[in-house]
């Protein structure tokens, strides 16, 4: 009897329920950034050190608490079903916060209400604000333990068939709600009068749609694991020795390539991922592009990433030179920054889109050797530990990163130095990519060799 991933049409329906809860996932997570210059217009009087917040907001429970480690302790001892569930509820409750804030938050400053502020983290909010940031960082708990919890179904529903087709199908889908939640919401915005909740609005309805889907794949799973169970088939995912173990934490730890590695992804996805939060706002107020055009340009960054990730993995799989790539992907993001740093205000839109584009292709082609070369340097029984830590750690970037921008940005009033401080971050990505490819010549990891032996 042939279970029922054997069947082509349903795992295929698995993977599309799975990558509409993470594309999602990602419309909700980005849009509100999509329009900066409107929070902090008149109609909602957001800060810099509110916007740093909100922009770091993400990650607060995951790195403070520990929540992400605990995310993957709960999909090991509880499954899929369970984790998954739980996930995309708490990403439902904490874009329903977001959504509240923004509507309150609005109406109060439409009635001219004098608000008291709240101290949180360092940093000076209106209630209405620390609303919104402990409900981004709710949803930061359940995105990222989805994202965990994807993969693993992935894993379970492929195995023996089009398993990293899929992982690379299910990662396309989720960059695209990136890249339409950049160049839509501005639009959006525009269309209703300047009101951001309506816009973090459809994010929570996405949400809502994906939690009732996975709730329906729920039905599958149950129905896979009880053929499982019938036919005696042995689970490669469910074995206890790939479990969550601390001394797995203490070897990974303990291995100095690893530190390389995972700093580097903190580096790259620092002078990445914050920036977009921040380059509508520099492409109005730098270079006086309409704000509605002006999200359209961090929306070439994921759908570069769409065409060029994979190009750029085919490469590494049948030619090598990973290091390299990663070396080169972080002379291209860090040369981005400095021409963003050095070119004048109002400059051409031309220049601006053509380092976007450029952006695009670092933002590609960097990860696509980075991710694989991890598995070259930890052992397979350590991998699922070492990706874990990894996010882990690049969570922290997501928190101080954006703090670090509202400071110098409230300090100088200037996008050039928060250019420099993005191209700063690209200079130290070299040297640790410098020094990976100099440890690899020394222990050997081949890291510059093909992925595919002949």
């Amino acid at each position: 009897m042939n279970l029922l991933r054997d069947n082509k049409k349903t795992r295929w329906a698995v993977l599309f329920i799975i990558s509409f809860v993470m594309f999602a996932a990602y419309v909700a997570s980005d849009n509100i950034f999509a329009v900066e210059t409107t929070l902090q217009g008149d109609a909602y009087q957001i800060s810099d050190s509110e916007y740093s917040s909100l922009a770091g907001a993400y990650s607060i429970f995951n790195v403070y608490l520990l929540m992400l480690i605990f995310g993957g302790i709960i999909l090991d001892k509880k499954g899929i079903r369970f984790t998954g569930t739980m996930a995309a509820g708490l990403m439902v409750l904490g874009i329903g916060m977001l959504t509240f804030a923004m509507f309150r938050l609005r109406t109060l400053v439409a009635g001219g209400a004098v608000m008291e502020t709240v101290n949180f983290l360092g940093d000076t909010l209106r209630p209405q604000v620390l609303i919104a940031v402990i409900g981004i960082g709710i949803y930061g708990v359940g995105a990222e333990i989805a994202g965990i919890t994807a993969t693993k179904v992935i894993a379970k529903w492929f195995i023996g068939y089009e398993m990293a087709l899929a992982m690379g199908l299910q990662l396309a889908l989720a960059r695209l709600g990136t890249g339409l939640a950049y160049g839509l919401t501005p639009g959006i915005v525009k269309a209703c009068s300047g009101n951001v909740g309506i816009a973090v609005l459809v994010g929570l309805i996405l949400l809502g749609v994906g939690l009732l889907a996975f709730l329906a794949y729920c039905v599958y799973d149950k129905k896979l694991d009880t053929q499982i169970r019938e036919q005696g088939v042995k689970e490669a995912e469910s074995n206890p020795e790939d479990e969550f173990s601390w001394k797995d934490v203490i070897a990974v730890v303990k291995n100095p390539a690893f530190w390389m590695i995972a700093l580097l992804c903190l580096l790259f996805y620092a002078a990445v991922n914050p920036f977009l939060k921040y380059s509508t706002g520099m492409m109005v107020n730098k270079f006086g592009i309409d704000q509605t055009l002006a999200g359209l340009f961090p929306m070439i960054l994921p759908m570069g990433c769409i065409v060029l990730t994979p190009l750029f993995g085919g490469v590494y799989d049948k030619k090598g030179h990973g290091a390299d790539l990663m070396i080169l992907g972080a002379a291209i993001i860090t040369g981005v920054h400095v021409v963003f740093a050095l070119l004048p205000g109002g400059a051409s839109a031309v220049f601006p889109i053509m380092l976007m584009v450029l952006l695009g292709i670092g933002f590609a082609l960097l990860p696509s050797a980075m991710w694989p070369s991890i598995a070259k340097i930890i052992p397979a029984k350590q991998l699922g530990t070492a990706m874990a830590l990894t996010f882990y750690i690049q969570n922290i970037g997501f928190i101080f990163v954006p703090k670090a921008i509202g400071a110098i940005k409230g300090a100088s009033g200037d996008y050039m130095w928060v250019s420099v401080f993005f191209a700063g971050l690209g200079l130290v990505a070299i040297v640790l990519a410098l020094g990976i490819k100099l440890l690899d010549k020394k222990k050997q990891y081949g890291l510059q060799q093909p992925n595919i032996q002949s």
